[in-house]
């Protein structure tokens, strides 16, 4: 336990360098990921035309099927190695769980309340701000946290395309035989996982009050 940690200390830098680039690369991705499907959700609610509603989350049920390793692969000819195709990679995982659930919390809200409030004039875009978007809060952020966790855990891979990462650690220690570089890098990832997914749930919790609650008061 001594050895481990004097390993901490001589190699902190380095530590929180990769620690760093790890959660920003998660964090692009999500950001990214949450700005394309929650538009894309609300759009298909409203769209008229059902096969194109099938096709959209066929495509996107067909990305979460595809390897990891196989689509960093894919990509590294189109957008060469480093950041930009991680990010890409990642991104395209994140879109299913948030396009569905913002999908499905759209879709729950009562219908009489929305014809309620069609009723006092409400208009469409002020239907979605309004009201359907604050209610679809806990539905939208269930699937940010759960994509959140994935996407820190996957982005370990992003390494094997020069992104950096915790995932360094691992490779450089798996390389090396040095096990305190392995045990840090993974050990970092989980714990980066439960303090994102906790940090997200706090935020989950006081958008629901401040907006969901308060719009049910008010229809």
């Amino acid at each position: 336990m001594l050895a481990y940690w004097s390993f901490l200390q001589e190699r902190y830098a380095d530590i929180l360098h990769a620690l760093g680039q790890h959660l920003a690369i998660s964090l692009t991705a999500i950001v990214l990921g949450t700005v394309l499907a929650v538009p894309l959700g609300i759009a298909l609610v409203y769209n008229q035309i059902r096969w194109i509603n099938g096709s959209v989350f066929f495509v996107a049920n067909l990305l979460q099927t595809v390897p990891s390793l196989a689509l960093l692969a894919v990509l590294i000819p189109l957008m060469g190695i480093g950041t930009k195709p991680a990010v890409v990679a990642l991104l395209l995982y994140t879109i299913m769980p948030i396009l569905r659930n913002t999908y499905d919390g759209f879709e729950s809200v009562d219908r009489n309340v929305l014809e309620s409030a069609r009723g006092m004039g409400y208009g469409t875009m002020q239907r979605i701000l309004l009201i359907q978007l604050p209610l679809s809060v806990p539905y939208i952020m269930s699937g940010v946290r759960v994509t959140m966790v994935y996407i820190i855990s996957w982005a370990t891979l992003a390494t094997l395309i020069g992104a950096g990462g915790l995932g360094q650690l691992i490779v450089s220690g798996m390389a090396v035989n040095k096990p305190e570089l392995i045990v840090t890098g993974a050990l970092g990832s989980i714990l980066l996982a439960l303090l994102v997914d906790w940090l997200l749930g706090l935020l989950e919790k006081w958008l629901t009050v401040r907006y969901g609650g308060a719009k049910r008061m008010t229809i």
